[in-house]
């Protein structure tokens, strides 16, 4: 079904408008699902009544969350309003799920200081840095050389989710480790400038044509850089990008298994913890919204139920026997 013409012609659209390779994969997958649930009817001879159906039977027959909802939704907007200019109606009406958020998972600093122990060296800057600045896996993974200010130990997150820019703290207690990562970076760039394949680093939308030599230049280069280079999708050129999210993801998920707690443990735990943390430590909460780049400081008060005694501060008259 992903080799088609159809689904080859969907894919390369997305990497023409400059869709990360992320919701390129996300918006593939959820579009075969829905032809293979219309029994692989082309989505041409279908409309806004299947896009319904489809979507409530995420819920009645499959009881997914409401982002997995979401997501599968956003993918059937994008094929009818930009692969087949037939705009799905505004006001669609499916059952859309219900499915309760959960409390996050939070380690406790004295938890937190076991599970980097256990983290392997290769990965243990990347693993500090998202509990150090409460970064989500994809920002630190798309981090480059220029986001780093050390004069006042900040990071910049540049289209972060919802497309947000923001400025997080840098913990100065990185500073070595990161100028060390820098400094390993510089020796791959310098060697990528001798290789005559080596096409540069890939820019967000349109900056490489507005500045063409910055592919090349160092500060555009990713803090953690690939080992190999890899063919860009869109223009068929070989470039260094990122290491992929799941070298970070399976050196938590191993140091977590060597830990033993007794809890889900994952990369986004990680940044649950930073803002518990951060607000145990006396922050307020607009300055921990402002970190985490929340549009809503109703997300980021999920954080205040963990720090309370008891279900909204309740104390049980069990106490008190």
């Amino acid at each position: 079904m992903s080799k088609s013409p159809f689904m080859t012609e969907v894919r390369q659209r997305m990497y023409t408008l400059r869709y990360a390779k992320r919701t390129v994969d996300s918006y593939l997958h959820w579009i075969k699902v829905f032809i293979i649930h219309n029994g692989k009817k082309h989505p041409s001879l279908m409309g806004s009544a299947e896009v319904e159906a489809f979507l409530s039977h995420m819920t009645n027959g499959r009881g997914v969350s409401q982002s997995t909802q979401r997501s599968a939704l956003n993918a059937l907007v994008f094929l009818y309003g930009k692969i087949l200019n037939k705009p799905l109606a505004i006001n669609l009406q499916f059952n859309k799920a219900k499915v309760p958020r959960k409390l996050p998972s939070v380690l406790t600093p004295d938890e937190v200081r076991k599970l980097l122990a256990q983290v392997p060296p290769q990965h243990l800057l990347a693993v500090q840095l998202l509990y150090a600045s409460g970064l989500r896996l994809m920002e630190l993974i798309r981090l480059r050389i220029q986001d780093i200010d050390f004069n006042y130990a900040s990071l910049r997150i540049w289209n972060g989710k919802g497309g947000r820019h923001r400025q997080v703290t840098l913990a100065p207690e990185l500073f070595g480790a990161l100028k060390e990562q820098i400094k390993r970076m510089h020796i791959y760039w310098q060697l990528d400038l001798l290789n005559p394949v080596f096409a540069g680093v890939s820019l967000p939308y349109a900056l490489e044509r507005k500045y063409p030599k910055a592919p090349k230049e160092f500060g555009w280069q990713f803090l953690f850089g690939a080992a190999n280079y890899s063919r860009d999708p869109i223009h068929g050129v070989w470039r260094r990008h990122h290491i992929d999210e799941s070298c970070v993801q399976k050196a938590v998920r191993f140091a977590a298994l060597r830990c033993r707690f007794n809890k889900p443990v994952s990369c986004h735990t990680l940044r649950h913890s930073f803002a518990t943390h951060l607000l145990a430590s006396g922050a307020d909460i607009r300055t921990v919204q402002e970190q985490l780049g929340h549009s809503d400081v109703a997300t980021t008060q999920i954080y205040t139920h963990i720090l309370r005694q008891g279900a909204s501060g309740v104390k049980s008259p069990f106490s008190m026997l």
